[in-house]
């Protein structure tokens, strides 16, 4: 079996921030995880790509052909789409030796800040069902910047196109507030409320704070309504400067995609010997029978 994570969240969000924190972390824990540059508009990053889709095909590529002529958004698309058609070169690029694939393979899928692919195109389900086609089981990251979540009305938007991606791509997803390190004290006091969110609560502030909000109440209800019924959509916190917050959020996601389940248990011949000096440290019950 082989896992991937499918990283996604609009642009400036801190996908690549994310995808290296991971790679970094799971280094120090013995662990080898990859990652996979999808995003022909990159143009650095802290990790070096197991594979790059600019290898096969550049935004610039797209948007400089004499007869095609896109602008970034639909070159993009263009792009994802060029690779799904040319799904081979991923195949090879992501695993040469077919016959020999690797256990517990697990790669990071860092994906364009193109939200449309993710929200109501099918392009990102079409990848996903490659990844599942070749023996991957896949979990869906979605980064929002925390920053963007300090009042109601950005966080009732950003809960609904993380919903808009969540009901689309019909994945195992957990949505992440990336970014928390560079909030203050104040703005991370606010935040608390996101976490564990109370949908009508937050609409009713939003719906008496304008006159906007109070003419359109009905529609702020029906959101909330909404928001409620789809109790998925939660937030986990996301710093990368504190190793428990990276643990607890890649802990998390082992668990989703139930990372090294399928592992073999221990008994205790898989276990080494006591060497000499543990042997002889051995304490006979016999030796307490004259206390």
């Amino acid at each position: 079996m082989r896992y991937a994570q499918f990283v996604m969240g609009s642009a400036g969000t801190g996908k690549s921030t994310y995808c290296s924190t991971i790679q970094r972390h799971a280094e120090d824990k013995g662990r080898v995880i990859n990652i996979v540059n999808l995003d022909p508009a990159a143009e650095h990053f802290d990790y070096e790509p197991l594979v790059d889709i600019r290898d096969l095909i550049q935004l610039d590529d797209a948007m400089e052909d004499e007869e095609l002529h896109f602008g970034p958004n639909g070159g993009l698309i263009f792009c994802l789409e060029f690779l799904l058609e040319n799904a081979e070169w991923l195949r090879d690029a992501l695993d040469p030796d077919l016959e020999n694939e690797v256990d517990d393979d697990y790669l990071i899928f860092d994906m364009p800040g193109q939200i449309e692919l993710f929200t109501h195109l099918d392009t990102g389900r079409k990848l996903i069902k490659l990844l599942e086609d070749w023996n991957f089981r896949v979990c869906g990251i979605f980064l929002i910047d925390s920053q963007f979540m300090t009042d109601g009305g950005k966080f009732i938007s950003g809960t609904l196109t993380a919903l808009s991606v969540m009901a689309n791509l019909e994945i195992p997803h957990l949505n992440i507030l990336s970014k928390m390190d560079l909030l203050s004290k104040n703005s991370k006091s606010q935040l608390e409320k996101y976490l564990e969110p109370d949908a009508h609560a937050l609409l009713g502030e939003i719906t008496s704070d304008s006159a906007w909000g109070r003419k359109h109440r009905r529609l702020s209800e029906a959101i909330g309504n909404l928001v409620e019924d789809y109790s998925l959509v939660r937030f986990t916190p996301f710093n990368i400067d504190d190793e428990e917050s990276i643990s607890d959020v890649l802990f998390t996601i082992d668990n989703i995609i139930q990372f090294g389940e399928d592992n073999d248990v221990k008994v205790r011949d898989d276990f080494d010997p006591p060497d000499e000096e543990e042997e002889d440290c051995h304490i006979d019950p016999q030796d307490y029978s004259n206390l």
